[in-house]
C-alpha cells in the first residue's frame, strides 16, 4: 500500500481508500483479475472492483532520462500530457509529488517503507514536494491544488520553497482540462474542509483561476460590508459533512457563482426583463462561461438553476408557493434562502416563515398564507367561445 492511505493511518486518521503499488504493468494486473478495468491516458492505471468498493492499483513509475516519446509526453509549457515510464519502487518513490505521500507499506513483513524522509515531515507537519518545486508544479500544475488541500486537511505547513512558485505559477491552471479540475475541486470542497480550502486557494491566487468572475465579486464590498454569502455557504457545507449529512455538488456550485449570476440578472432586470426571466438568462450567462474553466456535469447545472430560480418563487408565499414545499429540490433552495438571509441578503422574516410553516399542520398553513394576502380568491375561468356555425 503507499500514498494517502498509509499517511493517514500514521496520523491516526481514517483513510478515505487504499492504493496500492506494484512491479505488475496494468496488463498483468487485468490478466490476474477479472473484474478489473484499465483507466487514464496520461497515467495508465488498473482499478480492481470489489462491489463498490475499487482498489486502484499502479506500475511503479521510473525516472524520465531513458524515456522514449511515446511513453512520455510533454506540452510546451512542460505540462506532462502522457507519462507511463515504469521502473523500481525506489524509483517510484522519487516520483511522487510530496514526501508525506511516498510512504509505502510493505504487508510482507508489515513494515513502513520510506525512500524520502517522508516520516520526518509527517512528524514536524510540513508539506515538501520532491524534487524541484516549479519544475513538479509545471509537470502537474494540479498539485498546486493538491498543496492546498493537503495544508487545509492536515493542518501542515507548505516548506517556503515549495510554497513561492505557487504565488507565480497560478496561470498553469488556466491548461488543464476543465473536466479534471471539477473533480479536483469535489475533493477540495466536499472532505470537511472546504472554507480552509478556500482560504488557501485565495491567500495563493489560485481562486481567480477557477472561478474568476466570483473572484471579481468578491474583491468589492456591497454598501460597506464584505460579501460573506461564499464564507458561509462553505461553513454550512463543512457542517454538514462533520455530521454525516449529504451535499450535492450543484449546491456547492450554486454558492460559488450566486453572485456573478444575482448582479448580472439586477443588470438584465433594469434593462426591462422580468424577474423570472432575468434570473434565467443571467444563470446560462454565468455557467456558459465558468464551464470554460471548470466544467459543471449538466446534471448539476440544471439543479444549481432551479435553485436560483426558486429564490424569487420563495419569496411569494401564497398558495401557489406552498406547491414549492412538493417540489424535489425545496430543501436545497430553502437552504440557499438562510444562507441569503445569514449573509443580509434576504428578509430574515421571510427565512423564518419558510421555516416554520414546514413543522405545522395544514390547516396552520392556510392560516399562515391567509396572513401573509396570499391567499386569494379562485379565479374563474371564462367559458371558451364556441365557433360560430357556418
Amino acid at each position: 500500500m503507499v500514498g494517502g492511505g498509509v499517511r493517514d493511518l500514521l496520523l491516526g486518521r481514517e483513510p478515505k481508500d487504499f492504493d496500492v503499488a506494484t512491479d505488475a504493468t496494468p496488463e498483468d494486473v487485468k490478466q490476474v483479475f477479472r473484474n478489473c478495468r484499465l483507466i487514464g491516458r496520461r497515467f495508465r492505471l488498473a482499478h480492481v472492483h470489489f462491489g463498490r468498493e475499487i482498489i486502484e492499483v499502479a506500475t511503479f513509475r521510473g525516472m524520465h532520462e531513458s524515456t522514449s516519446d511515446q511513453a512520455r509526453q510533454d506540452s510546451e509549457n512542460g505540462m506532462l500530457l502522457r507519462d507511463n515510464v515504469y521502473g523500481t519502487i525506489e524509483e517510484d518513490a522519487l516520483r511522487r509529488d510530496f514526501t508525506v505521500n511516498a510512504l509505502y507499506y510493505n504487508i510482507e513483513d508489515f513494515s513502513v517503507v520510506d525512500y524520502a524522509d517522508g516520516l520526518k515531515d509527517l512528524e514536524a507537519g510540513v508539506l515538501r514536494l520532491l524534487g524541484d518545486p516549479e519544475q513538479r508544479y509545471r509537470e502537474d500544475p494540479v498539485r498546486m491544488l493538491r498543496a492546498a488541500r493537503f495544508a487545509a486537511k492536515l493542518g501542515f505547513t507548505i516548506n517556503p520553497a515549495c510554497e513561492k512558485p505557487l504565488l507565480e505559477n497560478g496561470d498553469l491552471l488556466d491548461g488543464v482540462p476543465p473536466a479534471r479540475l471539477f473533480d479536483e475541486l469535489l475533493k477540495l470542497f466536499l472532505g470537511g474542509t472546504a472554507l480552509h480550502a478556500f482560504e488557501k486557494l485565495r491567500h495563493f491566487d489560485l481562486f481567480r483561476h477557477l472561478f474568476p468572475e466570483t473572484e471579481e465579486c468578491l474583491s468589492h464590498e456591497e454598501q460597506g460590508f464584505p460579501i460573506t454569502f461564499v464564507i458561509r455557504g462553505l461553513k454550512n457545507t463543512d457542517t454538514r459533512v462533520r455530521e454525516g449529512k449529504p451535499v450535492t455538488p450543484a449546491f456547492l456550485f450554486a454558492v460559488f457563482l450566486w453572485e456573478p449570476t444575482r448582479l448580472r440578472a439586477q443588470q438584465l432586470e433594469a434593462e426591462g426583463r422580468s424577474r423570472h426571466d432575468a434570473m434565467m438568462e443571467a444563470g446560462r450567462e454565468v455557467i456558459s462561461r465558468q464551464i470554460s474553466r471548470v466544467s459543471i456535469p449538466k446534471r448539476f447545472s440544471l439543479q444549481m438553476r432551479e435553485i436560483w430560480n426558486m429564490q424569487h418563487r420563495l419569496e411569494l408565499r401564497g398558495k401557489r408557493a406552498l406547491r414549492l414545499l412538493e417540489h424535489p429540490r425545496f430543501r436545497a433552495a430553502y437552504d440557499f434562502l438562510l444562507l441569503r438571509a445569514e449573509s443580509g441578503e434576504a428578509d430574515v422574516e421571510l427565512a423564518e416563515w419558510w421555516t416554520l410553516i414546514q413543522d405545522v399542520s395544514e390547516e396552520k398553513r392556510i392560516e399562515m398564507v391567509n396572513a401573509t394576502g396570499g391567499g386569494g380568491r379562485k379565479r374563474r375561468r371564462r367559458p371558451r367561445k364556441r365557433p360560430a356555425k357556418e
